[in-house]
């Protein structure tokens, strides 16, 4: 899936996948972390989540990573924020108080710019690449965050051949089979949320369950 794809989405308006409040599994799980306070949070393919904001509010910093430029302007434009911008060898870094969006490709973050990070915060990452991206997402993106590192993962799950991702359904035996050699892997909640998404169920999709997980790099 090219860069372009998403480009694409976000210049015609096409993000269904953004929602206009904090996620509900977000607000159910983090205190399971545990995080201390001030810890830096990494958020891949951040868009303009509300979850960035909300995140920020529990004291953490927010380390976001998002493609498109569109995404970034509107975060910031939408919640009266006035960033300071800077360029480095990663993108475009837009900082507001705790909270610091850079606009740039996930996949360009070395181990020096994870390694203060405690947490990571995966909504829509995973889910919004194909297999082979998600196998490099984990085997390499993963793999240069530091020893100890949480991470709330949240997935969708669905017949794939109902429907054309993204959203691509990510099975909890893949999920574990990604993360397991290097992080420990919990599964902290699974619900039906069908009803909820009449979109899938426009396109035939039959059954649609969220799942969230807790997991801790070794």
């Amino acid at each position: 899936m090219e860069p372009e794809f998403w480009l694409q989405r976000w210049r015609e308006g096409r993000t269904g996948f953004h929602q206009a409040a904090p996620t509900p599994l977000l607000l159910r799980h983090w205190p399971a972390l545990a995080l201390a306070a001030g810890s830096r949070v990494f958020v891949p393919l951040a868009g303009k989540s509300m979850d960035l904001l909300w995140l920020a509010g529990q004291g953490h910093r927010v380390l976001g990573v998002e493609l498109s430029p569109l995404a970034v302007t509107q975060f910031f434009d939408e919640h009266g924020l006035t960033p300071q911008v800077h360029a480095s060898r990663l993108g475009l870094h837009h900082v507001a108080g705790e909270i610091e969006l850079i606009c740039g490709d996930v996949f360009d973050l070395d181990a020096a710019a994870l390694a203060d990070c405690a947490a990571v915060y995966d909504r829509a990452a995973l889910i919004a690449l194909p297999p082979d991206l998600r196998r490099r997402y984990v085997r390499e993106l993963h793999a240069r965050l530091p020893a100890g590192c949480q991470d709330l993962l949240i997935t969708l799950e669905y017949p794939q051949h109902a429907k054309q991702g993204p959203p691509f359904s990510v099975p909890e035996a893949e999920v574990r089979e990604l993360y397991g050699r290097d992080w420990t892997v919990a599964t902290l909640e699974r619900y039906d949320i069908l009803a909820q998404q009449p979109g899938f169920a426009a396109e035939g999709v039959s059954a649609l369950e969220t799942v969230a997980y807790r997991l801790a790099k070794r």
